[in-house]
């Protein structure tokens, strides 16, 4: 009994770790399976829509089930930013970001991806969200980790730098790659899919943003997520007929393109958001965030050996800058929690030094003095104790 309940014991405190572990396995095979479906001709605006239809129908019967109790109320003001919430993330942060990792790779990609935490906190300054002060040593470690973080993405964006191959491949690249890169596109377009990647970090730091303002009008998550998936495939497929006047780039067979749609809708909208959720109220965000390296890694292995894609020296300096840039920002978010915690225990650490319900009388008896318990009334304010001789 003592050996299996230790086991459960640490597996308990393992589940955290294990589900972030497993989530990061799932992005990194959504980056590959995505970019092989663009490659086979998918439309990057039609993935985009079917993986947030998915996403409704899996979440929409959990939130009308287990949240009719405590769904508020839809007013005018919520659904218009629900509605600017589907436009920032599902459609404008994941076509660009399609478009960006064709452009590059998925390796490229998902290391991109880390300078998020950096751009969600300049935005965070901009909305009186996060607060800096240079005289305390966790305040200047953001900033610090936040420049080192865009340094970073500066790297990776204007530096390509000769080839690193890993897996000693002999010549094996890209499907779309030539002698020169991971694609027969230009410098120009490796730094036009890096921008378009940034641009997309930028509208998905903008969705973090505007969902912490309405969460707090519209505490439901559940239904939050579904309504947010309905009104990103809505206004999606408005974007696509606009962009897209072929019909025929809606249809999908039983290939990687339905892989990919079903796959990013189910593991990246629809049970990502459920194990996120449950680890935010357990570690708080900054634990969540610490794991987005580990994606990076996995892609970077997955796309080697699956996609044969080339990784170039710029890529990893920058990743390296990325990531190094991000652990200070964690640093210095986990450092001005515990700050923030102790502050606010201080008032109710003083509470029983300033009202105590027992104080030590001393009386003489016989030459001796006897220590007695006398119980005392509490009162608000200050305490008075008067002391006959």
């Amino acid at each position: 009994m003592g050996q299996s309940g230790a086991f459960w014991s640490g597996l308990k405190k393992a589940k955290p770790y294990l589900a972030m572990v497993s989530l990061q396995f799932g992005y990194a095979g959504m980056y590959i399976i995505t970019l092989v479906s663009l490659n086979h001709g998918m439309n990057h605006y039609v993935l985009a829509v079917y993986r947030h239809v998915v996403a409704t129908l899996l979440i929409a019967p959990f939130a009308f089930v287990l949240e009719r109790k405590i769904r508020p109320k839809l007013t005018l003001p919520i659904f218009l930013r629900i509605m600017a919430l589907g436009f920032l993330e599902p459609v404008l942060d994941q076509n660009l970001y399609y478009v960006g990792m064709k452009s590059t790779s998925a390796t490229f990609a998902s290391a991109t991806v880390n300078i998020l935490p950096a751009i969600t906190f300049i935005m965070a300054l901009a909305f009186r969200l996060e607060k800096v002060n240079v005289k305390k040593i966790q305040s200047l470690a953001k900033v610090i980790g936040t420049a080192v973080t865009v340094g970073g993405a500066m790297v990776m964006t204007l530096y390509k730098g000769p080839i690193v191959d890993f897996m000693r491949s002999g010549g094996t690249s890209h499907p779309h790659a030539g002698g020169d890169g991971p694609h027969q596109s230009t410098n120009q377009h490796w730094v036009t899919g890096t921008l378009m990647l940034l641009a997309s970090c930028c509208g998905w730091s903008g969705f973090f943003i505007l969902q912490s303002f309405t969460l707090k009008k519209y505490p439901a998550e559940l239904s939050l997520t579904a309504l947010i998936c309905l009104m990103g495939s809505v206004e999606g497929a408005a974007v696509t007929l606009v962009m897209e006047r072929n019909m025929n780039v809606w249809r999908i067979g039983w290939d990687s393109r339905l892989l990919a749609a079903v796959y990013s809708g189910v593991v990246c909208s629809g049970i990502a958001y459920y194990v996120q959720g449950v680890v935010i109220k357990e570690r708080g965000p900054v634990f969540i965030t610490s794991f987005s390296p580990l994606c990076m890694i996995i892609t970077a292995a997955l796309g080697a050996i699956v996609l044969a894609e080339t990784i170039h020296l710029g890529s990893i300096i920058g990743a390296i800058f990325i990531v190094c840039g991000l652990y200070i920002v964690v640093w210095g978010k986990s450092k001005e929690r515990q700050a923030e915690s102790t502050t606010a225990l201080m008032p109710d650490e003083k509470v029983p030094t300033s009202e105590l319900p027992i104080t030590d009388v001393r009386t003489s008896n016989g030459g001796r003095e006897v220590q007695k318990q006398v119980d005392m009334p509490r009162i608000s304010g200050k305490n008075h104790l008067h002391q006959e001789s």
